[in-house]
């Protein structure tokens, strides 16, 4: 990921905003320090289906749906 101090940022804004829509991170430096992050916009939907896409086969579900014994009592001191 590509660092620039403010100074250079600054005179080539509209260069550095194509390399962020490209999808780079870039870390924003003042006097040799990281001051801000620019980085890509991300559609929530399209993070969520790949966030989902990750988990799919790794739920068991068989061990929600088998019936206990035993009544579950866990709010009783809230009724």
């Amino acid at each position: 990921m590509p660092t620039v101090s403010v100074t250079e940022f600054r005179q080539h804004l509209p260069t550095w905003l194509k390399r962020g829509q490209a999808g780079e991170e870039i870390h924003i430096t003042s006097r040799g320090r990281v001051i801000a992050r620019l980085l890509p916009e991300e559609d929530p939907a399209e993070a969520a289906s790949k966030r989902l896409k990750t988990l799919q086969g790794t739920v068991i579900i068989g061990d929600i749906l088998v019936p206990l014994d035993e009544e579950w009592t866990g709010d009783e001191d809230n009724l």
